[in-house]
């Protein structure tokens, strides 16, 4: 299958060539784990997600990296602030060490509800140390170091092409920047490769090594990383889209500063989910997570298919309206697939391929997923396609999708436990009497015993979770 993908640092739509023939290696920077993550952050974890799944149902095998980042990361991107991880443990009264193993365990909990395949290989950074001091000291070597009170900078002005990704211009940087954050720097746009001074006292995480004892920056972690797990050279890094004009920007001049050659050849970027009071982030410490959906009702698979509604690269107005709508559409999808029995049929007709091929034609044409859901859509109720032939194009379609669709699929009916279906029957006689409290108690016991209740115009339809 042809794949065309935009790239972020062209500002272009381009057909997709892997540096190595039908292997495609693939870094997505993962969380700080200092916090839960919100669902806005999970918005760029699903989109990677369907990148991936998208690129091996294209044919290609997928090698993907992704980093825990436990140490490093600052409050402020540009080496300002504290560290968020010693920040939690110091509000919290836990060690470092059990704040990163709580969230990242909570992290994988939300990634693995919504169905995201896990990466080929997780790397925290605490445990790669070492990759990171011996790019340091390949960047020392090459002249793009200095050290200033007790902190190893990395000099932007010895790597002419800084600020590519942003389209940012080296000499505005320096007539532009402020600089009172850090009277160390060179250039107010320099950063720290590695802390031995810190502002803060002894940190917990230190570690011994040639500049003396202390901690990584947080950009130096993925280049790092990357370079030790995928090579020099590779295909697709992705992120959201907050990461372009600093940590992005930062990672590709260490490394290309590093090797004398280009890094990455795709950059793709997830924009903003929104609120009604703007981007979601933990600062404003006001933000959504996926246990808070589940707690209002909703399927975490409901968040997955609201997501796919619109395009990464646009951003995405949150609502609890518009979370209604995906969860009512997913379950009507659920509710037509669970009416057509098990068998999957071994060969397509012409017209169950022709629903399949628009299908990834739109996939493909970078993750063009709310058109592809329509494909899906179609062939759902397309009344001359038979129902062996929909099952095998909905499985085919869902490589994609990751909404385990046919889960819904069986040979027969499953009888629902009159216990359910008795508390249907006291929400149908509540909603008639317009006591909606009453009616909302209901769903959630019902929800609580396994089951969905979706409200139609030929009456309630249950479904099993």
């Amino acid at each position: 299958m042809k794949v065309q993908l935009y790239n972020t640092m062209t500002r272009k739509l381009e057909e997709f060539v892997p540096v190595s023939e039908d292997h495609v290696g693939m870094y997505t920077c993962g969380p700080t784990v200092y916090n839960y993550a919100h669902i806005g952050n999970l918005r760029t974890f699903i989109f990677e997600d369907t990148l991936k799944r998208m690129l091996k149902h294209a044919g290609y095998n997928v090698k993907h990296v992704m980093n825990i980042t436990d140490v490093g990361h600052l409050t402020g991107d540009g080496d300002d602030g504290e560290d968020k991880m010693e920040k939690t443990a110091r509000e919290t009264g836990k060690s470092v060490w059990d704040i990163a193993d709580f969230y990242t365990k909570a992290f994988f909990r939300d990634y693995d509800a919504l169905n995201i395949i896990r990466p080929d290989v997780v790397c925290p950074a605490t445990k790669h140390i070492d990759q990171m001091i011996a790019l340091i000291k390949r960047l020392e070597e090459g002249g793009h170091t200095y050290i200033a009170g007790g902190n190893v900078y990395f000099s932007i002005d010895t790597y002419p092409e800084y600020g590519k990704l942003a389209k940012l211009k080296l000499e505005d940087l320096k007539s532009g920047a402020r600089i009172d954050v850090d009277s160390n720097k060179k250039n107010p746009k320099d950063f720290v490769l590695w802390f031995t001074n810190s502002k803060f006292g002894k940190q917990d995480m230190m570690w011994d090594s040639p500049w003396g004892r202390g901690y990584p920056g947080w950009h130096i972690e993925c280049s790092a990383m990357s370079m030790y797990y995928l090579g020099e050279q590779f295909d697709i890094h992705c992120g959201g889209i907050d990461a372009i004009p600093v940590h992005h920007t930062n990672e590709i001049a260490q490394a290309e500063a590093a090797t004398g050659k280009q890094w990455v050849k795709y950059w793709l970027h997830g924009e903003f989910l929104l609120t009604d009071k703007g981007k979601m982030s933990k600062s404003s410490g006001e933000f959504l997570t996926l246990p808070v959906l589940e707690k209002h009702g909703y399927d975490p698979l409901d968040y997955r298919y609201f997501c796919l509604g619109a395009h990464y690269r646009t951003q995405l107005q949150f609502s609890f309206e518009g979370m209604d709508s995906a969860r009512n559409s997913r379950l009507g999808l659920m509710q037509r697939i669970s009416e057509l029995g098990n068998r999957k049929a071994e060969v397509l007709g012409e017209k169950a391929k022709s629903y399949t091929d628009s299908f990834d034609e739109y996939a493909c044409n970078d993750l063009s997923m709310s058109r592809a859901l329509s494909a899906l859509w179609g062939l759902v109720k397309d009344e001359d396609v038979p129902s062996d032939e929909k099952l095998a194009g909905l499985s085919y379609m869902d490589e994609v999708l990751g909404l385990k669709l046919l889960d819904a699929a069986s040979s027969e009916k499953e009888e629902i436990p009159s216990e359910v279906m008795e508390l249907v029957e006291k929400r149908v006689q509540a909603k008639k009497n317009k006591d909606w409290a009453l009616a909302d108690s209901l769903r959630a016991e019902v929800e609580g015993l396994g089951y969905t209740v979706k409200d139609t115009p030929q009456g309630p339809q249950i479904l099993k979770k």
